[in-house]
């Protein structure tokens, strides 16, 4: 597959179906090919019927029942656009996971349903998003995504630029406004709650925000055509972009992805969304940037 093609991936859930047509419609609009890929476990050593019983056939033949639905549904939202599909024999994150080093975007859907025990829970969706080398779109919250901005949350290091970057480059694709969401708080795991009352007395707000706008001003010079709008919030970054995802098409945020189990259950903002955000989620991997950087102009 060429670097810049999208792989979406179903389970033939109401969750999948909306995966495949958030991506039809990015490959679309990207011009790019869309493969869909179903997986599923069979393990003969594990079965107890065997080979023979034609449980294997079964299998497979339910799985291309899948992908052959999928592909309806892109078709149904992309007519034009080119496909392919593959049902794989195996986990669907490692899969996911092994094909992100070789395109240019990931798209998965959310079962989840929030809360502390959906953080904790092992998902696809999680996996994918900690682990996978490229961008990753988890389709989730609203369908109806024709309006509306495209929302980032940005900090003022250096991991913030990939996010701005792609960020306006969304924004000016589907010619809407971009907002800028940054959180004046210090760290606290998303489901702690909110900030006291008190605590902005201990922020500089006005400094803050002109070191906000000292960063996004050579990006807005670059996209003239982007509305930028900045919104400051003394809550955590996770409850902060939670509430402006109510009204965004995408949210664009940034993942260290540390890759191990400590580093995927260990107060992600990131990760929070992706069980609680009202639209889609778009990851970008940040890995390998250098957090004591400030420059983030383009």
């Amino acid at each position: 597959m060429a670097r810049n093609d999208i792989v979406v991936g179903t389970d033939g859930t109401m969750a999948g179906a909306a995966a495949v047509r958030w991506a039809a419609a990015e490959a679309a609009r990207r011009n790019v090919l869309l493969r869909v890929v179903h997986c599923f476990d069979w393990d003969y050593d594990s079965s107890r019927q065997g080979c023979g019983s034609g449980s294997a056939d079964a299998a497979r033949q339910l799985a291309d029942a899948v992908t052959s639905a999928a592909l309806h549904q892109a078709r149904a939202v992309a007519p034009g656009i080119w496909l392919e599909a593959d049902a794989l024999i195996g986990d669907a994150a490692s899969h996911l996971v092994e094909v992100s080093g070789t395109v240019g975007l990931v798209v998965v859907g959310s079962r989840s349903r929030g809360g502390l025990a959906g953080l904790l829970l092992g998902s696809v969706s999680r996996r994918v998003a900690v682990h996978a080398s490229c961008p990753v779109v988890v389709v989730r919250g609203r369908e109806d995504l024709r309006d509306g901005p495209v929302a980032a949350g940005v900090d003022l290091s250096a991991r913030g630029e990939l996010v701005l970057q792609q960020a306006y480059e969304t924004a000016e694709a589907l010619g809407c406004s971009l907002r800028v969401v940054h959180s004046c708080t210090p760290a606290v795991a998303p489901w702690v709650g909110a900030v006291p009352a008190a605590a902005p007395a201990y922020f500089d707000d006005d400094g803050e925000r002109d070191r906000l706008h000292a960063v996004l001003g050579p990006w807005q010079d670059k996209f003239p055509l982007v509305s930028t709008n900045l919104t400051m919030s003394h809550q955590p970054a996770a409850s902060a972009l939670a509430a402006a995802s109510r009204q965004a098409r995408l949210l664009v945020v940034g993942s260290h992805g540390h890759g191990t189990v400590a580093g995927t259950l260990l107060g992600s903002t990131s990760l929070y969304l992706l069980h609680h955000a009202d639209c889609p989620v778009l990851v970008i991997r940040t890995r390998g940037k250098d957090p004591s950087s400030r420059d983030l102009r383009p």
